[in-house]
């Protein structure tokens, strides 16, 4: 009865507790909705007070903005008068130099007149053979001491010349030998290389013909092998149809049998006929089951050896495959030598072009020959002492002999060389048909009947199409399979190959038949060795004959008294001037060497200042790149060098290798961890060796640094000394036209006079027309110099006013970047300032008009250098304020904030004066300075 109270009490408050829960969760209900109504309007109050600061700002920043503006375009309109009156005043000063300058060279010219005048009179008073006495002294004067000048200076290049030409013939020489010595070993060297090609080809050729031969027994081998099998596979085909007919039998006895014994099993009674059955089927019986087992075995035994036909056939096969990996293996090592023997051949064309160049020239040079001969035959002998050439034959007697002797040389050379040419090609045909006949011999072979696979094995009647059965091998002479004959082949070979050698021998006949024609048609007739000796020893003969005449003459004379002096004075004048002769010829080669050396020397300076270009933009462009670091302690690794200079100082790295040297032989661990370890270990190793190339790298590079530095040097110094060299050429040529312009000019204002007359009426109308001609040019000159020197003061001008424009432009910049600064600042405030209020942007205003834009009385430097350093720390207060929420503080510092700005723009604008200021007073100091 209690347990059903107490059942009946809990039921009752069950609904009591439920309604309370109800009532709880409807007032927390209605409290939520009251709260969500509250936040709501939180929200709307946010939002209106964000919307009422975002506009407040904006006013803010348009009025600033406004502000800014307006002080921008004051000071572009001062900018802009200031930039004009100071070029008004720069125009106004060049004017007054241009003025001047024009003034003073007007009086130059001025008094230069005057002095010509006083001159022409003089000569006009003195008359016209004064003129002709006077000009014709100041010209010999002149061209006395420009031709003694001109003499002394063509001496010293004469001699400069000389040692020149002594230091080129030596090297000539030294290079002669060289190339010689050179050419010895290069003909030596091919000589060794052909027979080195030689040899490899015959081994290579040995070794091919092995090989060939392998595989040919092989694929014998194979071939029989396949037969074999073919005839094995055949005959085990037909017992197999021999077996399946037997068992065809043996079942029909079986069902045979089983019919006999029927009519037993139903007439169990008829026992006398039973026996008699049985003992008449009991022998055939016995019959079929010895001929089934021997059937059977014989049937075992073909399967075993079909079995090991087969295992045979799988060998054979894998033998194949390998003489084929072999034979392309053999193939592949031949090719490089078939790429050498064709390179080879290239350069056997190139020395045959090399040969038929010298052969060219030995014609070139045989023409000389016979060129120098008829020379030689054109001579005419001393008749008379009058023709004292004797001398001089005697001398191009020697020339021609000297010449006769370089050419004689030259021929030998051409000869050894078509000789040795020759020889290497006799050399390596004879090798060629060596090869050819050792292939004769070696390559005989029995035809064979070709053979092709049928179902019961190999037919050896029918032709061999199937592709399995055959294998087709290649050489380098001739593609055969197992069924070709290859003496016929031979022979045609061989045949083919004495028909080439018969064609190259007719042609190098028919080649030389020409090339003897070309001599007979060059000389005139036969060329003859005999002739051409007999030749030269008559003119020896007739040569020593006339120096016999010659000296019995001079004995002659000498006995009978009659004086030798004018004989040896018209030989010395003779002497004399074939020598002026010939340094007239030397200075007409030395003035065209000097022109094609200034033309150099002009060609140089150009590259040089194109090399210097390239080297100071190379400079510019590249980055400043410190290369003078300090090398690496002994102590230190790179790596702890590199890890100190990037800030990580807690790492040693030798302990760190230590440690994982200990690691990595700990037992402990699992096979992944210590792999992990020694992989770690093995980097770090091949980052000290980085680091180690990378120091030895920036060694490299510092080092080229510093010769490109010196080769920079070096090219300035050498441009200088050119420009130098070239500046003085050409003032000397300039004084020299000038000179001789202003003696014309001269010449011709003589002639115009009335004292002159008589002598320009000497003159021809060709010379007046000259004169005239060199007075204008004259004129031109001095107008054109005039221009120079005007166009000159003008470019130095307006280079001052281009300078000017860019300080200008420079000032600007700056103007701009303080602006830039400003604004940056103004952002800032922005940002910081979250609740400006009206009357602080008033009050703000109202300082701003009160303060003056050039100046800023009430604070001083140090108040300066404090409001500079105030934002930052405003900025933090503004933060910390924000975040506990006192409004009030954050109008001060807001004002705070406000006062430092308006003090910043009125300093930035009293720089910016100053700065003004300050270009006027340098470009005013400039143009004092220049003018």
């Amino acid at each position: 009865m209690a347990k059903r109270g107490s059942s009946s009490r809990a039921r009752g408050d069950k609904p009591d507790a439920l309604a309370a829960l109800q009532a709880a969760n409807e007032e927390l209900r209605a409290k939520l909705t009251d709260i969500q109504i509250e936040l709501q309007q939180e929200k709307s109050k946010v939002s209106k007070l964000e919307r009422e600061k975002n506009q407040e700002v904006k006013q803010i920043k348009e009025h600033e903005q406004h502000k800014s503006t307006v002080v921008v375009t004051e000071l572009k309109v001062k900018l802009h008068e200031d930039k004009m009156k100071e070029l008004q005043a720069v125009r106004e000063t060049l004017l007054r130099q241009h003025e001047a300058e024009l003034l003073r060279v007007i009086k130059i010219k001025d008094n230069e007149i005057q002095r010509l005048q006083t001159l022409l009179n003089a000569v006009r008073d003195g008359g016209p053979d004064k003129v002709k006495t006077v000009l014709l002294t100041e010209a010999k004067e002149e061209a006395k001491k420009g031709f003694e000048v001109e003499k002394i200076k063509m001496q010293q290049e004469i001699s400069e010349l000389k040692g020149a030409k002594k230091q080129v013939e030596e090297a000539l020489t030294m290079v002669i030998q060289a190339d010689k010595m050179k050419a010895a070993e290069i003909r030596s060297v091919y000589h060794l290389h052909q027979e080195e090609i030689t040899r490899i080809k015959r081994e290579c050729e040995r070794e091919i013909r092995r090989l060939m031969e392998e595989i040919k027994f092989k694929d014998r081998a194979v071939f029989v092998l396949e037969r074999e099998l073919g005839v094995r596979a055949g005959h085990a085909q037909r017992l197999q149809l021999q077996k399946e007919a037997l068992d065809e039998q043996l079942s029909q006895l079986k069902e045979s049998d089983r019919h006999l014994s029927s009519p037993k099993r139903e007439l169990p009674y008829a026992s006398g006929a039973g026996d008699a059955s049985d003992h008449s089927g009991s022998p055939e019986q016995q019959l079929d089951e010895k001929d089934a087992r021997r059937f059977q075995l014989k049937i075992a035994e073909l399967s075993g050896i079909i079995r090991k036909l087969e295992d045979r056939n799988a060998l054979l096969s894998e033998e194949r495959n390998e003489l084929l990996k072999r034979l392309r293996e053999a193939e592949s090592q031949y090719k490089p030598i078939l790429d050498k023997n064709k390179r080879l051949s290239r350069k056997n064309e190139e020395l045959s072009h090399a040969l038929r160049r010298m052969e060219n020239k030995l014609k070139f040079v045989t023409q000389e020959n016979i060129a120098m001969r008829q020379r030689t035959g054109a001579i005419r002998r001393p008749s008379s002492l009058n023709d004292l050439d004797h001398s001089q034959e005697e001398r191009e007697v020697d020339f021609l002999r000297l010449q006769v002797i370089e050419q004689q040389n030259i021929i030998d050379e051409l000869s050894k060389t078509l000789e040795t040419a020759g020889y290497v090609k006799s050399v390596m045909e004879r090798d060629k048909l060596l090869r050819f006949r050792k292939q004769r011999k070696k390559m005989t072979r029995i035809p064979k009947k070709p053979v092709v696979e049928t179902f019961y094995g190999y037919d050896e009647e029918a032709s061999l199409e199937s592709d399995g059965s055959s294998i087709s091998y290649q050489t380098d002479r001739t593609d055969q399979t197992p069924c070709t004959p290859e003496d016929d082949l031979e022979e045609g070979m061989a045949k083919e190959e004495t028909e080439l050698r018969f064609r190259q021998l007719t042609m190098e006949y028919q080649a030389l038949q020409r090339a003897y024609a070309l001599l007979q048609e060059q000389v005139g007739g036969t060329l003859d060795a005999e002739r051409e000796v007999k030749t030269r020893e008559q003119l020896q003969a007739e040569i020593h004959r006339s120096q016999a005449q010659i000296e019995d003459l001079e004995k002659a004379l000498a006995e009978q008294g009659q004086d030798m002096k004018w004989i040896e004075e018209k030989q010395a004048l003779y002497r004399r001037n074939q020598e002026l002769v010939e340094k007239i010829r030397q200075m007409e080669a030395e003035e065209a060497r000097l022109k094609h050396d200034v033309q150099d020397v002009k060609d140089q300076n150009e590259l040089l200042e194109f090399r210097i270009l390239e080297l100071e933009e190379r400079e510019r462009r590249s980055p400043a790149i410190n290369f003078h670091h300090g090398p690496f302690t002994e102590g230190k690794s790179p790596l702890q060098v590199y890890c100190e200079a990037e800030g990580v100082t807690d790492i040693v790295v030798a302990e760190l290798m230590k440690k994982l040297d200990i690691l990595g032989d700990n037992a402990n661990l699992t096979n992944e961890e210590q792999v992990v370890i020694i992989q770690a270990r093995t980097v770090l190793t091949l980052a000290e060796k980085w680091l180690q190339q990378i120091e030895v790298t920036e060694s490299a590079l510092q080092q080229k640094m510093l010769d490109l530095e010196n080769e920079k040097e070096l090219f300035s110094k050498q441009k200088g000394y050119l420009d130098d060299e070239l500046d003085f050429r050409k003032q000397s040529l300039d004084q020299a036209h000038k000179q001789i312009l202003e003696l014309e000019a001269m010449l011709y204002d003589a002639l115009q006079q009335e004292a002159g007359a008589k002598i320009s009426e000497l003159l021809s109308e060709e010379e007046k027309e000259k004169l005239k001609s060199a007075v204008e040019q004259w004129k031109r000159q001095v107008m054109s110099e005039l221009r120079e020197r005007d166009a000159q003061i003008l470019r130095e001008r307006m280079e001052l006013i281009q300078h000017a424009q860019q300080r200008i432009k420079e000032l600007e910049e700056r103007i701009e970047g303080q602006k830039r600064q400003i604004k940056e600042l103004e952002e800032k405030l922005s940002f910081f300032g979250h609740s400006p209020s009206g009357h602080m942007h008033k009050e703000s205003s109202k300082r701003k008009q009160k303060v003056s834009p050039g100046r800023c009385p009430h604070l001083g430097e140090r108040e300066h250098e404090s409001h500079r350093a105030e934002p930052g720390r405003l900025a933090q207060e503004l933060e910390g304020k924000e975040s506990s929420g006192k409004t009030g503080e954050e109008g001060e510092i807001q004002k705070k904030f406000q006062s430092v700005i308006d003090h910043v723009g009125s300093t930035a604008k009293h720089r910016n004066a100053g700065l003004r200021g300050k270009a006027r007073t340098e470009a005013r100091s400039e143009e004092k300075d220049q003018g």
